[in-house]
This record gives C-alpha cells, sequence and structure tokens, in this order.
C-alpha cells in the first residue's frame, strides 16, 4: 500500500468511520513502535495497521532519544512515554525517562521533556490509574522510582525510588533486576517483577498518589526461574508471571486485600522435547479472558493456552513460528483480532490473525523490516478517528 498524505489519510479514515457500527473497532490503527537505537537516530515509529490485512504502513518516525524500548501509552491518548534504556545519563549510574505529547490528528509525537531514571537500563515504564505518576523498573539498577506526571504530560523529577536487595541461583540473578512494574487492578499496589531475585515485589500507594517505601515479597517463583512481566485478567482475580530463564508461564490468584498471588499451576512456554536455548519475554490476556500468549526467544515462537474460567489452569492450544528471530514484546489490537510481534534480531515485525472462538494464531504474510524492534503499542484507533 502506498503512503498517503495525512489529509487524504484522515478524509479516508473519516469516511470509512461512518459506515463502522457501535459494536465494531475501527479497522484502521496507530501502532507506535520502540526500538533499540543510537542517540541521533530515529528510535520511535509510527505505523497505520490495516486489521483485516494485518499489514503495517510506516507514517511516521521519530528521534526519541537512545534506546526508548518501552513505551506506555496515557488512556486519553495525549501523552506517550518512553524508558531510554541507557546505563549512564548525564554522568549519572542511570538511564532515562521522556515524555511526547500526540498530535491528536496526524499521531505525530513532539518532545516534551527527560528525567534521569535513577537507575541503569531503564526497562519497563507504565502508569497509575489516574495517570498522576508514571513507574519505571530499573533492570541493571535493580530498582523502581516513580516520576509525578504535570498537567501538560511533562514527567516532574523522580519522587519516589527504592533499590531490591538479593540475588537468585542463576548468572543472570548476581544482582536484582527489576523488569515489570504495574499497578494493580484495585489500584491499592503497585508490583513490581525482580528476575534477578524470583520475586514479585508489592508497593502501597500513599493518600497523595505516590508509592511509598512498604516494599514486601508478594509472590515467590521457583528459584532460578527468572520472573520477568507480569499481567492481570480481566476479571482481576486472576494473574500471568513469566518466567524467562526457565522458560516457564504461572498461573496466579490475586488477594487485592493483601497484595499477595497463590500459584495455581506453573507450565513450560516450549514444546516437549525441545532442547536449545529459549528465554521468555512477554505475556498478554486476550481481552475476553479466555487465553494467555507468551513468547520464546531462542525457540522463536508464540505460545498460546486456553484458561479454565472457574479454576485458572493452563491448556496448550498452540506453538507457532513468529517468522523472526528473537521476538521481545507483542501487543493484541483493542479487538482481539490482530496480534503483532516485535522481533529484535531479525529486524522485522510480523503479524497474525487470531482466531477469537480457539485462540489460535495464523500468520498474515506480512512481515515490516525494522531496525531492532522491540515494544509495540496500538492505540485503539488511528488518529483523526472521532470518538464513539
Amino acid at each position: 500500500m502506498k503512503f498517503l498524505s495525512a489529509s487524504l489519510l484522515l478524509t479516508i479514515t473519516l469516511a470509512a468511520c461512518t459506515t463502522v457500527k457501535p459494536s465494531q473497532t475501527p479497522k484502521e490503527m496507530m501502532v507506535y513502535v520502540g526500538t533499540y537505537a543510537k542517540p541521533d537516530a530515529e528510535s520511535i515509529f509510527g505505523y497505520r495497521l490495516n486489521e483485516e490485512t494485518g499489514e503495517l504502513t510506516q507514517v511516521l518516525a521519530v528521534k526519541g532519544g537512545e534506546n526508548p524500548s518501552f513505551l506506555a501509552l496515557a488512556a486519553d491518548r495525549k501523552n506517550l512515554y518512553a524508558v531510554n534504556e541507557t546505563t549512564e545519563y548525564q554522568g549519572q549510574k542511570s538511564g532515562a525517562v521522556s515524555a511526547f505529547a500526540i498530535d491528536p490528528k496526524t499521531g505525530g509525537l513532539s518532545f516534551l521533556n527527560k528525567q534521569p531514571s535513577l537507575g541503569g537500563a531503564p526497562c519497563y515504564i507504565s502508569l497509575d490509574p489516574q495517570h498522576k505518576v508514571a513507574m519505571v523498573a530499573n533492570y541493571v539498577g535493580g530498582n523502581v522510582a516513580a516520576f509525578p506526571i504535570e498537567s501538560d504530560g511533562r514527567l516532574g523529577a523522580a519522587s519516589f525510588t527504592e533499590q531490591h536487595t538479593g540475588q537468585g541461583p542463576k548468572k543472570q540473578q548476581n544482582a536484582p533486576h527489576a523488569h515489570c512494574i504495574i499497578p494493580d487492578p484495585s489500584h491499592e499496589f503497585a508490583l513490581a517483577v525482580d528476575l534477578g531475585i524470583d520475586q514479585i515485589v508489592r508497593y502501597q500507594w500513599g493518600p497523595e498518589g505516590n508509592l511509598t517505601k512498604t516494599a514486601q515479597p508478594a509472590f515467590k517463583v521457583q528459584p532460578g526461574a527468572g520472573p520477568r512481566h507480569l499481567t492481570f485478567h480481566p476479571n482481576r482475580r486472576f494473574a500471568y508471571v513469566i518466567n524467562e530463564l526457565n522458560s516457564t508461564l504461572s498461573a496466579l490468584t490475586y488477594d487485592a486485600v493483601t497484595g499477595t498471588f497463590t500459584e495455581v499451576e506453573t507450565v513450560s512456554t516450549l514444546p516437549a522435547g525441545f532442547s536449545g536455548e529459549s528465554f521468555c519475554a512477554d505475556v498478554h490476556v486476550s481481552a475476553d479472558g479466555r487465553f494467555v500468549y507468551g513468547s520464546n526467544r531462542g525457540h522463536n515462537s508464540l505460545v498460546v493456552f486456553a484458561i479454565d474460567a472457574k479454576t485458572n489452569k493452563l491448556t496448550l492450544v498452540q506453538h507457532i513460528s513468529v517468522e523472526g528471530n528473537w521476538p521481545r514484546n507483542f501487543a493484541l489490537s483493542p479487538s482481539g483480532k490482530t496480534l503483532l510481534v516485535a522481533n529484535q534480531r531479525s529486524n522485522n515485525i510480523t503479524s497474525y490473525k487470531v482466531d477469537t472462538a480457539t485462540g489460535k494464531l495464523t500468520y498474515t504474510g506480512h512481515s515490516t523490516n525494522l531496525p531492532s524492534p522491540v515494544f509495540l503499542q496500538v492505540l485503539p484507533a488511528f488518529p483523526g478517528t472521532p470518538r464513539k
């Protein structure tokens, strides 16, 4: 598909939207892509996703600073936030966190400001439900930090930081390595996943909308598992943590009162008989809560499990090739009908159709070349589309 001018694209998008029924998702969506890139290079990219075909068309490229490897979108779609995954910033042993304003008509990004992350190699950023705080996990620093979000979308200086301590039995666990931090569904706690110490750590929200230093273990995985990412089920009672170092997925139940988890079961993300080296990366649940997906770097596959609605036990549905090498993060479209994968080492993004009845994936045949794609953020609609 050839690139369309901004005015023609907006006209087509608005015309198409008038025929969409209220229960349908617009067929064209914006996808932001974070990458590993040099400081002066274009590093955050925007694509138009045709959800009927799975085809991606590049519409923008922005100099987002060095290694904007993880992104977070404000719910009002006015701002995008990125970590800059470096180990030194302004002479400190730190990465950085950047804020951007989103043009509501084009999706273009305008840089607002940047703050030091107060720890090396920030690799994850998320926002609290009120969008007053951005939370960051610093992998090399082994700590987490929180940044107030100003009324204009800018990031204030860090208002909270907490250093994790300990280590695990494997060589990759010689120190704490915070890899993820998210708010829990009730907004009572923030939950940080630390690969280095094999734990999910919980923090309490304070009265002023910030985190407080009451770090406590919320869950301990099997020693050496190396937990990486955590996600919740739509029912808010189930959760899933994907373990990088032993290629497993743990299904958990969540106690919102205590902010702790109980293990239901832990299953392998790899097919029986596979003996090569592989490391898990990302995990997501379908919007209807029926399926959970994970990515395998090394085996270079996605794994699909069906979720038992009563017990939260998992049944293997499928392994499918990512048609690339080293799948990092992946994303489901808001409709749940399309899945996109960022293949870091093969420099491509691949797309899949999702059978919402079975959870199975089918490769669309569309692969988009892009240097070192790492993270995918899908907007609910293409910019300029009127909201319902």
